[in-house]
């Protein structure tokens, strides 16, 4: 029979036993969510054009899925009067196309989503 006497460094400070792989799990969830002001996701809805203004005055978070390792950036938008962040994907080209747009200058958008699920497309609009 093992000896399962609780040492003095496995108890919380309320002594209550603590789980040391606890720190890892708090420290992975800070890396995956941890972005900073919690906002709403501008939702793009099918058939409709969607206007939006970018804040690019700082480098936007990025999120990578831990299944499939995908890096999707969190863009802060600006959406019908309010804050929100718009989700991509690192290789739709409708990122890429706004990069190069924000590096112009162009801060305001409008975007126009088709299809479903893997069949979903952006199109940005001048």
């Amino acid at each position: 029979m093992q000896d399962e006497t609780i040492q003095p460094q496995n108890l919380n400070k309320d002594g209550d036993k603590y789980q040391p792989w606890l720190d890892e799990e708090i420290a992975e969830i800070g890396e995956v969510t941890n972005f900073g002001e919690r906002l709403p996701p501008l939702k793009l809805e099918e058939n409709k054009l969607t206007e939006f203004d970018v804040d690019f005055s700082k480098a936007f978070d990025k999120w990578i899925d831990p299944a499939s390792k995908q890096v999707k950036k969190i863009i802060p938008v600006t959406h019908a009067g309010e804050k929100k962040v718009l989700w991509l994907n690192t290789a739709n080209p409708a990122y890429k196309q706004i990069i190069e747009a924000g590096k112009k200058g162009q801060t305001h958008f409008k975007i126009m989503r088709t299809g479903q699920k893997r069949g979903t497309r952006y199109t940005l609009v001048d």
